[in-house]
């Protein structure tokens, strides 16, 4: 992980030379168009006030800061007269508004996550020096006039600068995380469909309809994004209230004795990092991870429970026996139908099973037969190796090794 070190601090260390050369020049020189500047580092403000709390590596916790400040960075004219806004003062302004926005979760703990401040700081400095010197010197006029050519103009500037702002993000999380760069890039790809287009969209029409209007069709254009944030925010809590009941089905395991503390988050965590290793994509994770919660539930409906919950070590009929039988209790927990699927198949020959069932039943017999003993995770991985003629992909028991030898998964307490 030692280059995962240096790229985090490349990047930081990139944003942080951006924002001083930004507030040292806008300092030295004045601000232009005070009005314009306050306007927008306002906005900018209210968009980091209005943000949602983002778990690390999640999309964009701000999308109207993001649109605003994309916005200021491809703003050429405002009210039909031409503005005179250096990339600096962008920066300067952005981070300002930004800055302004985040006290007040700072001051309740909720502090911004640094990696997404710096991508925003090195994609709005993208956009702004491809857009404001062409501007400036009067080239996008004399070429493009403000026609259809300029939008889209905007809008390929635009498409660059969230690629940009993809591939930025696909590397901080493979430093952080050692997965492979090329399923988190997918990954990233894919939300610029969502979220991301949102945010493009608005931040070319918030450019185009500012330079027509003035000022006053800042508030009009950033409704439907704040509305789309709501949606976004509900989507969240939703999803965090299925994570947190899976969560507690998945414990009755553990309460009943059936299964050892913590040992379905061992075997959840384990497996989406296995998971991302082997390029899952998000939406396929989250089955993954739904799936190794409950991929023990099946020992409910026994009548003396398996020793230690270990059901690595049972007759391989009697793993499908309770496989099925937790596949049914998935299916009337109301739970996705795929997460039942891979409940249900976890105890198949492995040339049959679909990859995040073969990912649960590997990582589900490491966790059983390590058992929490010194030395115990070298015999597991040795025993897997064994039965990869049979019972074990292994791909997927290669992969289980390098999360390992890079550190695993952070530590979960028990129960």
């Amino acid at each position: 992980m030692r280059g995962g070190a240096v790229t985090v601090r490349v990047v930081y260390g990139s944003a942080l030379l951006l924002t001083a050369g930004g507030f040292a020049s806008t300092l030295w020189y004045g601000i232009a168009e005070p009005g314009t500047a306050l306007a927008f580092g306002a906005l900018i403000a209210l968009g980091e006030l209005a943000r949602w709390g983002a778990l690390p590596g999640e999309r964009e916790p701000a999308p109207l800061a993001a649109a605003g400040a994309l916005a200021y960075a491809l703003l050429g004219a405002s009210g039909g007269s031409a503005t005179s806004h250096d990339v600096p003062q962008i920066i300067a302004v952005v981070v300002a508004g930004g800055l302004a926005g985040i006290v007040p979760h700072v001051a309740r703990d909720k502090g911004p996550d640094l990696d997404h401040l710096a991508r925003r700081v090195l994609t709005v400095g993208f956009a702004a020096l491809c857009f404001q010197p062409l501007y400036n010197s009067g080239w996008v006029i004399r070429h493009l006039g403000q026609g259809p050519s300029y939008a889209l103009f905007l809008l390929l500037l635009l498409l660059l600068t969230a690629l940009c702002d993809a591939v930025l993000a696909a590397l901080m999380l493979r430093a952080r995380t050692g997965h492979p760069y090329g399923p988190l890039l997918r990954d990233e790809l894919r939300a610029l469909i969502g979220i991301g287009s949102a945010v493009c969209a608005t931040g070319a029409v918030m450019a185009l309809g500012v330079a027509a209007a003035g000022l006053w069709a800042l508030p009009v254009f950033c409704v439907p994004l704040l509305l789309t944030q709501v949606s976004f925010r509900r989507y969240t809590a939703v999803r965090t209230t299925n994570r947190q009941t899976i969560a507690s089905l998945a414990r009755a395991t553990e309460i009943a004795g059936y299964t050892p503390p913590g040992h379905a988050r061992r075997v959840a965590a384990l497996s989406t990092a296995v998971g991302r290793e082997l390029g899952l994509s998000g939406p396929e994770l989250t089955v993954l991870e739904y799936a190794a919660l409950m991929h023990d539930i099946g020992q409910l409906s026994l009548v003396d429970p398996v020793p230690k919950g270990a059901t690595a070590l049972l007759p391989a009929e009697e793993q499908r026996r309770i496989a099925l039988l937790g596949g049914a209790v998935v299916r009337q927990s109301g739970v996705a139908q795929a997460v039942a699927v891979v409940v249900e198949r976890q105890a198949d020959p492995y040339r049959e099973q679909p990859l995040p069932a073969r990912i649960v039943r590997t990582v589900n017999a490491y966790d059983d037969l390590a058992g929490g003993r010194a030395g115990g995770a070298l015999r597991a991985l040795e025993r897997l190796r064994l039965g990869t003629a049979r019972d074990f992909h292994p791909e997927v028991v290669e992969s289980l090794a390098r999360v390992l030898a890079r550190g695993g998964v952070t530590p979960l307490p028990p129960g």
